[in-house]
């Protein structure tokens, strides 16, 4: 019983490492580590504070999309995945660069604080979202993201980008049209569709 009173710095430093560096205070407290001894930590730079509730260790490299995963974590690992235009680049389908960190959230989390330069979107809470996972991330499955940026796109954008899902194998003409179908947005994809598969 008093070993789990004992700060594990090192099982959450091992959960930092699955996490490309970064780890919450939530993390923190999970492994024993109060809020005074994280201040503690910062001050003798074991650990970096990147926001509130967000910290990560110093000295883990970069990586491209840690802005997005920094938002991610901010809002919650549980509660949201990446979707539309942040999706679309972690899926590598669009050369459109994002504006904002784009997370679906079900709509019982609408209430979650919103970082800046996040944008939320909701789904039903017993709607299952078909996820994938790129570098470390989840994210909206391929035929979703296409569905969700269909309006926000320049027709010849959600084209090259489809061709690309298809190309890449990463989903099929018949998943897209089902997922849109699902939706009710087939109306938004079905010019694209066909003029990509004939």
């Amino acid at each position: 019983m008093h070993d789990q009173l004992r700060p594990d710095v090192r099982g959450l430093e091992t959960i930092a490492y699955e996490q490309h560096g970064y780890f919450s205070t939530s993390q923190a407290r999970e492994h024993g580590i109060s809020s005074q001894l994280l201040s503690h930590y910062v001050r003798r730079n074991r650990f970096e504070r990147v926001r509130r509730g967000l910290y990560r260790l110093p000295g883990f490299p970069r990586a491209e999309h840690d802005e997005m995963r920094e938002k991610w974590m901010a809002v919650g690992t549980g509660k949201a995945i990446l979707s539309h235009q942040s999706a679309l680049a972690l899926l590598d389908l669009s050369d459109v660069v994002p504006d904002a960190v784009h997370l679906l959230l079900g709509r019982r989390y609408r209430g979650v604080r919103r970082p800046s330069g996040v944008v939320i979107h909701t789904c039903p809470d017993a709607g299952e979202v078909d996820t994938v996972w790129r570098e470390g991330l989840p994210l909206t499955a391929p035929a979703r993201t296409l569905i969700d940026v269909a309006g926000e796109l320049q027709p010849e954008q959600l084209e090259m980008a489809l061709r690309q899902a298809l190309g890449r194998g990463l989903l099929t003409a018949r998943e897209l049209e089902e997922e849109a179908r699902g939706r009710g947005r087939l109306d938004a994809v079905s010019g694209v569709l066909a003029a990509v598969t004939s």
